[in-house]
């Protein structure tokens, strides 16, 4: 199992940024591929980004490609999410997914570590 706690959540005026940060701790946290989700009408937990550990490689829902960026810092075992050109719709819990599996990373039930979520409000 690993832990993980995210941050960087708040409030920002549409077209703004914010980076939230997701810091995972555990004794295998080195092998874990991450990932970022929000809810959706009609979704539990909607896709928005992943990285994969072994390589770096990285998968962005379309609503967000181009503004959104996921990077790493192995050494501070940290996931983070850049958010660009913030949009009212991008308004939600940001919640941090972890698992060690490979593929289907847009699918939230192949996930077994989750954070508490972090807040963003975009106002208009």
């Amino acid at each position: 199992q690993v832990q993980l706690g995210e941050s960087g959540g708040g409030l920002v005026q549409a077209g703004g940024s914010l980076r939230l940060s997701c810091a995972a701790s555990g004794p295998t946290v080195s092998s874990y591929n991450m990932a970022w989700f929000r809810p959706a009408p009609g979704k539990e937990r909607e896709f928005v980004a992943a990285i994969r550990w072994s390589d770096g490689r990285t998968y962005y829902a379309d609503s967000v490609k181009g503004r959104f960026t996921i990077f790493r810092d192995i050494a501070k075992n940290t996931v983070y999410l850049q958010m660009n050109s913030l949009k009212p719709e991008d308004t939600a819990v940001y919640y941090c997914a972890a698992k060690e599996t490979y593929g289907n990373y847009p699918e939230a039930r192949t996930y077994d570590n989750w954070g508490r979520g972090t807040q963003v409000t975009v106002s208009s």
